[in-house]
């Protein structure tokens, strides 16, 4: 049974912080950030310590007087060598990252995620080397639709799916990835420039015209995640939202198969009046 979960593309309230996300990127993503984090806390809490310190040991109104030299050799070379060390210290895991995240090599999966104004179309390219013929449009699902139109008169806080707001968030058909598997995948545009981002996957990509870039997630928990367009891409940008439902890897077949079978119907019945027609002719 899936594990229910719900992520959405929106701070949650009284949120101070970045989210863990589900994949192992996303969480490298979020230590990373943490180290710089504490790293800037220590350093403030020494230098406005030391500042703070200053101020009232040595005030003019205890008697001190100001000191009188050009510099001290021994302190430039520690706050030289310090930053240089706290540098390399960060530098390290964040450049092992990006680097990691760039690598899609030993995918096990191919989507190809393609952008318009204002929808998605995702194909299944290959699933473990097969090449399946699996692909669909996915757009703005037809409850936020009807309530966001001028004059609606309906109210947004009732778009939900399992109790929670889904207003803007939701689609009619999300994109099904099974839980454990690394996927490929190759991002473009048919028109404009669009972004697509999933902050619990960890990473954003630009899908721009003409151009193919790449990314790659592996999801390890199973549930659904909500994201959107993230770049300006016309009138209706903020209702292009990307939904991403995570199952178990025997379930994914199951629905790969049956999407096979209908994909493979559908090709059937349209070769046949050709057919018909050929030989009548």
């Amino acid at each position: 049974m899936m594990v229910s979960g719900l992520a959405l593309a929106n701070p949650q309230p009284w949120q101070l912080n970045m989210p863990t996300g589900a994949t192992t990127i996303a969480q490298r993503i979020y230590d990373v950030h943490m180290l710089a984090f504490w790293v800037c806390v220590a350093i403030g809490v020494v230098v406005y310590g030391a500042m703070v310190y200053a101020l009232f040991k040595f005030r003019k109104s205890r008697g001190a007087v100001p000191a009188r030299w050009s510099h001290n050799t021994a302190m430039e070379l520690v706050w030289t060598t310090i930053p240089i060390i706290i540098l390399i210290v960060m530098a390290w895991p964040a450049t092992k990252l990006v680097v990691d995240m760039a690598n899609v090599e030993n995918s096990e999966m191919t989507i190809k995620v393609t952008g318009y104004q204002w929808k998605w179309r995702y194909e299944y390219v290959d699933y473990f080397g097969k090449a399946t013929p699996v692909n669909f449009i996915s757009t703005l699902d037809e409850h936020s639709n009807r309530v966001r139109q001028t004059g609606s008169g309906l109210d947004p806080h009732a778009v939900k799916d399992g109790g929670e707001n889904v207003y803007l968030l939701n689609v009619d058909r999300p994109l099904l990835l099974p839980v454990g598997v690394k996927v490929r995948f190759v991002l473009t545009a048919d028109d404009v420039i669009h972004s697509w981002w999933v902050p619990d996957l960890g990473w954003k990509q630009d899908a721009i015209p003409g151009i193919i870039n790449s990314n790659w997630t592996r999801i390890d928990t199973a549930g659904t995640y909500r994201g959107q367009c993230a770049e300006l891409c016309g009138k209706d940008h903020g209702f292009m939202p990307i939904v991403v439902k995570a199952v178990p890897k025997a379930e994914f077949e199951q629905w790969l198969a049956t999407q096979e079978g209908a994909a493979a119907a559908a090709k059937t019945a349209q070769a046949a009046p050709a057919a018909t027609s050929a030989t009548q002719g």
